[in-house]
């Protein structure tokens, strides 16, 4: 594995690439994952109510879907280390104004500047897997990162339930920003992927051109809704669950924390069957499959949490399984959509991820627009949004084995 210079590579461990580069795609689930307990203390402590402080959660994701649109086009340009490391200046700063805000809606400012600079870390890191390897070597990769970074959002609720215990929630934030700071020493132990001479250097114009070329692709299309509509199922999942388990359920923050940890072991599973599945069958069938599911999975839990059906058993088994396929739709759709045009990894992946996450906004601020105290609007959200994910990917035009 190399870095580029000179149009070679100097030699990298691909163990130690691989977790720097998964650490980079951890900026999200940690930024998210590790507040989600602490959502109504939050409320209490600002006044604010439920729907007003899940506004901060949907802020994180349209700062995170917009800043792709331009980090991803910086990264293709300048290089991808250089844009990472002023991502992550401007998220370690604004991890501190979260930490030392005194109302909801300055927390709901900060999230989304927080998460504007985060974004910059996982659109090239995925960019830079794309440089390094093909197609379906690249969706193995990235199920090899979603793996090592599956530890992030299983442990990160557990690590906010403490913290809720020991501290407040002011100091989740600290802890942000301090993985923040650890992150970016790690990057300068791994090479510049993209040599100056592959570099676009292109205009504003250019760079708007180049988006509505990918937006006018159908196969790009299909690979990046069939993800983008499972990240909003994910998304809902994530906003509303700290409200359905802890209010409606009475469960503490600290279960909640396990049995977001366990959703997370589905995924990690899954990225080993993607990894073995793609090897025999393909990446495009393996999105395939994972996305079929995902449509299975979410009609069963809006039948169940619709209708009240079991209980927190009918709420917490679907959603595993249909969490479950983030291991074959995530990397494998992704792939898919930088792989389309060549030359144009970054600007796909940022695309791509901005598509994800203000879909992802828009699902979270439906569930809590439609929020009536039971968990039957999240099921119903994420029913929906299982289907429009095997829509899209039966959507493809061709399929490659």
């Amino acid at each position: 594995m190399t870095s580029l210079s000179e149009g070679r590579v100097r030699p990298v461990n691909p163990h130690w690439l691989a977790i720097v580069l998964s650490s980079l795609m951890a900026f999200a689930p940690l930024a998210i994952d590790m507040y989600l307990p602490a959502l109504p203390e939050i409320g209490r402590g600002l006044n604010a109510t439920p729907a007003t402080v899940q506004l901060s959660l949907a802020s994180f994701f349209l700062g995170f879907g917009s800043g792709q649109l331009v980090w991803g086009p910086l990264g293709d340009r300048f290089g991808r280390r250089s844009p990472i490391v002023i991502g992550i200046v401007i998220y370690i700063a604004a991890s501190f104004g979260c930490a030392l805000t005194n109302d909801a809606d300055h927390l709901v400012l900060w999230r989304f500047v927080q998460a504007f600079g985060a974004c910059a870390a996982p659109v090239l890191a995925r960019a830079m897997v794309r440089d390094l390897f093909p197609q379906d070597q690249a969706a193995r990769m990235l199920s090899l990162m979603m793996l090592i970074m599956g530890i992030a959002p299983m442990v990160a609720p557990l690590i906010g339930g403490q913290i809720l215990v020991l501290l407040d929630w002011r100091a989740i934030f600290w802890g942000l920003a301090a993985f923040g700071l650890v992150v970016l020493l790690a990057l300068f132990s791994i090479p510049e992927s993209l040599p100056s001479a592959q570099r676009r250097r292109v205009g504003i114009g250019a760079m708007v051109m180049g988006y509505l070329r990918l937006l006018g692709n159908r196969s790009y299309m299909a690979y990046t809704l069939a993800g983008a509509f499972f990240t909003g199922g994910m998304f809902t999942y994530i906003a509303a669950t700290p409200f359905v388990y802890i209010e409606y359920f009475g469960i503490s923050p600290q279960i909640y924390g396990f049995l977001f940890g366990m959703n997370v072991i589905g995924m990690m599973a899954f990225n080993i069957v993607n990894r073995r599945l793609v090897t025999l069958i393909g990446s495009d069938r393996a999105l395939l499959y994972g996305s079929i599911g995902c449509a299975v999975f979410g009609v069963a839990l809006a039948v169940l949490g619709g209708t009240g059906s079991f209980g927190l058993l009918g709420i917490v088994v679907p959603l595993f399984l249909y969490l479950s396929m983030m291991g074959l739709v995530g990397a494998n759709s992704m792939a898919g959509s930088m792989s389309v045009i060549p030359g144009m990894a970054g600007a796909a992946s940022g695309l791509a991820g901005t598509v994800q996450f203000a879909l992802g906004a828009l699902a979270s601020a439906l569930v809590g627009w439609l929020s009536d105290g039971t968990p039957a609007p999240m099921a119903l959200v994420i029913g929906g949004m299982g289907i429009c994910c095997a829509l899209s990917a039966l959507a493809l035009p061709t399929r490659r084995t």
